[in-house]
């Protein structure tokens, strides 16, 4: 079985409020479908969530009632793009249905709280593709916060250990400095838990409210602790999540887990 992360920088334009990626998410599925694999498919929330969840800065947790406003804003945004993803999965015959994070997830000043896990199994038992998101949620210290999509990516391999945990990106993978801003960025093929540390300095300069690169590192990190390989890769290459899926070398940045 394969958890599969799908960024909000490849399946939305996160420069432009609720832009979706249709084509990419399309080509996405039929990868998906190719590969015929067991699946649990997180996707990022991009632009139909983080503009508006930055504007009333709900990570930080209630402050003011016009908040309330934001937090509904912010969730149906990003459970109108979950349904745009589920109907790309869906025409491609692929059993999809979602699991909306704020109805089983509670936080307590962003760590997890509680969580209900049988719901995933159950629809995996049935024959499902569960597909749940990066939203926002109840909060027990700080009244509400974001339950982002790597979050879900670390808890679901926690429960479930996966063969492997996939990342689609925007980028063909892991580089020696941020390949945004550095020509001279070299893409780093493979690495080990051991050495993720080294790559603390990735963090985006202009990281969005889930923590940009530098927080997906500190998540890949929990994730390779468990033994669990996790591979990067770019969600915007054709055949680079089938090739990955089928077993194919493919570009990527593999991270070995710690087998210790």
């Amino acid at each position: 079985m394969y958890i599969i992360k799908l960024g909000g920088s490849v399946i939305t334009n996160k420069t432009k409020k609720n832009c979706f990626r249709q084509d990419v998410m399309n080509g996405l599925a039929k990868e998906i479908k190719r590969a015929n694999k067991e699946i649990i498919l997180i996707h990022g929330a991009g632009s139909f969530g983080h503009i508006l969840a930055e504007e009333y800065s709900l990570n930080q947790g209630y402050k003011n009632k016009e908040q309330l406003v934001g937090f509904s804003s912010t969730h149906a945004m990003v459970q109108k793009l979950n349904l745009l993803v589920l109907d790309s999965l869906i025409n491609e015959d692929i059993p999809a249905v979602s699991i909306p994070p704020h109805a089983l997830i509670k936080l307590n000043n962003h760590r997890i709280l509680k969580i209900d896990y049988n719901i995933f199994q159950d629809y995996l038992k049935k024959g499902f593709t569960p597909v749940t998101f990066g939203d926002v949620v109840l909060d027990e210290k700080l009244g509400f916060s974001i339950c982002s999509g790597d979050l879900l990516g670390q808890l679901l391999a926690e429960q479930f250990k996966p063969d492997k945990v996939i990342f689609t990106i925007d980028e063909d993978g892991l580089y020696t400095s941020n390949p945004k801003i550095d020509k001279n960025a070299k893409l780093i093929s493979t690495t080990a838990f051991d050495e993720l540390e080294q790559f603390k300095t990735l963090a985006d300069t202009h990281a969005d409210v889930t923590g940009g690169m530098g927080g997906k590192i500190e998540t890949i990190k929990k994730i390779s602790k468990l033994g669990i390989d996790i591979i990067l890769l770019n969600g915007n290459k054709p055949d680079r999540l089938y090739k990955t899926l089928n077993g194919e070398d493919t570009i990527s940045t593999i991270i070995n887990g710690d087998k210790k």
